[in-house]
This record gives structure tokens, sequence and C-alpha cells, in this order.
């Protein structure tokens, strides 16, 4: 079967692997869409965290189901999606009910092989029903799970102030997110165009670029001097990451969706005197799945806005490096496959 393989940072090779057999507890997919998301792109860079080399990529996906272990409600040739967080299911955190930081944690297309070949094998626990959706849809869920995530971690509540800072995929998808859950969402990014797509495609309001304007002086005048209470970062540069810690209200909390490898660095007295919270937010779980999938459902989100680029599977290797410039207007790039 086809396969295309991240053999290094900077390399993508079509290879010829073997189709993957049944095995307890184990469910074979038949690959229909995969989504490049931002995960994808750092690999190719060489700037991903918990990678190595070489890797199968791609966790957002749709799929037909072929085969699987056991009858617990699925049938063959349903289209499906996966929760991609390969997780134990005995550590601390899946016994808390958090098995998307589950301690031994293995991700797709990160930890261990993903969705971009013609058959993939999966957990069964991991198949999530497609519910009618499309598979451009189903293909939307996980990383719109991933804003829905960040979102429920922060406790959003109707009429405060979220400022969502990065305006890719995740950052869209959260900034939904709290939108719907009733939140005057005030979006940030350096990109122009990003900034104009949050107004016309996702109807935000308040759009700041701290390039061209005094960011703190902006969020004064839109909060009524108060400061956002929730704050969440979607970008993954430290630089953002470290400066926004002024951008807080008394009383905030911020939560941190994108993920970098230096150190965070704030002034703790003023940190401490808002008595701020701090959390990460990582992965989603199917919660957060259900949520988003409802939310397609009752058109509450527009999966079809997030579609800027398409391509075929036998594309993907010429077209990729081009998805990391800025200038071709990248949201998200769907592969076809099968």
């Amino acid at each position: 079967m086809k396969t295309l393989v991240c053999s290094q940072p900077g390399l993508l090779e079509y290879k010829e692997m073997a189709a993957p057999v049944m095995e307890k507890g184990r469910a074979i997919l038949k690959i229909k869409r995969i989504g490049i998301c931002g995960t994808d792109l750092h690999a190719f860079e060489g700037t991903q965290p918990y990678f190595n080399y070489p890797r199968i990529l791609g966790h957002e996906l749709a799929a037909e189901l072929v085969d699987k272990d056991g009858n617990d409600g699925f049938s063959a040739n349903e289209i499906v999606t996966i929760i991609p967080y390969f997780n134990c299911g005995t550590c601390i955190a899946c016994r808390n009910g958090k098995p998307n930081c589950c301690a031994s944690i293995q991700v797709s297309g990160v930890h261990v092989d993903g969705g971009m070949t013609e058959y993939l094998s999966v957990p069964s626990y991991s198949l999530v029903h497609g519910g009618g959706l499309t598979t451009d849809e189903l293909a939307l869920v996980e990383p719109l799970s991933i804003g829905a995530h960040g979102v429920r971690r922060a406790g959003v509540q109707k009429d405060e102030f979220v400022l969502v800072i990065g305006a890719g995929p995740i950052g869209l998808g959260t900034m939904e997110f709290a939108r719907i859950a009733g939140a005057n969402v005030i979006a940030m990014d350096m990109n122009e165009q990003r900034l104009a797509f949050c107004k016309e495609a996702l109807s935000i309001q308040h759009t700041i670029n701290p390039a061209k304007e005094d960011a703190l002086n902006r969020l004064r005048e839109i909060t009524n001097g108060d400061m956002p209470t929730v704050v969440i970062d979607a970008t993954g540069s430290v630089r953002a990451i470290n400066n926004a810690f002024q951008y807080m209200a008394h009383g905030a909390r911020y939560v941190l969706i994108g993920l970098q490898k230096d150190n965070i660095s704030f002034s703790h007295p003023e940190f401490h005197k808002r008595e701020a919270t701090l959390m990460s937010s990582r992965n989603a779980t199917r919660t957060d799945f259900e949520h988003v999938m409802y939310c397609m459902k009752q058109k509450l989100v527009q999966p079809s806005n997030y579609i800027t680029h398409r391509c075929s599977a036998d594309e993907i290797k010429e077209q990729f490096e081009s998805w990391l410039d800025p200038k071709n207007g990248v949201i998200k790039v769907m592969t076809e496959w099968g």
C-alpha cells in the first residue's frame, strides 16, 4: 500500500508498505481524508516536541471501517473518525478521567505512525461513529476538539472577554467554541489575512494586530479598562506566550494550547498580585469530540469555512512545503485518499 513517510526534517518520501493485519483489540481503517495540522507542519520543519523520525504523519482523519475486533455497535463499511490519543487506561490520569494526558500516551502521527497511508490499524476503543457527518467534517472534528477542550479547561462563561492569541486552525476553533459558550471573543494575530478571516468567516467583532497597534491600549478599550478574564494562547510561540501575561485581568485564567520547546518566563509579582491561574490544555477527550460533532450538526460551526486548500494523496509531497508559507493563506489543507 502507498504510504507517505517523513523520513527526516524537510524530507517526505512515498513508500510501499505491507497492509496491516487484524489483531485483537484493533480495527483496520481505509483512509478517506487526512487534514494537515500544525503538528505535521512542525514535524516537517523539525520543531515538533515529542517527535522522532522516520514517522508517518496524520491524525486528523475520516475513514471507512474495514474490520474490527469485537462487536460493540460498529459495522463494516461505516464511515468513522478516531480519537488519535492512544492511552494506557491504567495510569493516574486515565483513572481520573483524563486519558488525553495519559502518562504513556501515544499520539497517532507523533509517537506512533499515523494516517498518511491507505490502510491504518488503530485501537478499537479509539473509534468514533460518523453520525451522518461528511468525511470532510469528520476530519475536522479532532482539530476543533482541541479548541473546544481549551475553552472547557478555561471554564469560559457567558459575556466574559476571552482573548485568543493565534488565528491558525487551532486558534480559530478556540474562538468558535468560546463564542458558542457566549463569550466576547477578541482575536489577536500578526497576519492581517487571518484577522480578516476571523471577521468574515467567524463573525469575530474585535481583532488586534500587535505589530500595528498598541495591544494593551486596544484591550483596555475593548474591555472598558478591565482586560480579558481569559487569555488563551494558540501560537506555540515562546515570545507570544511570555508577552501575553500582561494581558490578563486580575483573577484571570491563562490557558496554553500552543506548545513550544523553550522555558516560560514571567514576573512572579505581576502574576501573583492578579491571583491568576495558569494551565495547559493537551489534546481533547471524547466529551469534546461529542460536543464538536453536536455543534456541527446544529450548524453552530461551519467546517467548510476552514478548508482553504485541497490536494490528492499523490500531490502532498510536492505541495507540502508551500503550506508553510504564510503568503499562501493556508488555514486547513484537506488531503483526499482512496
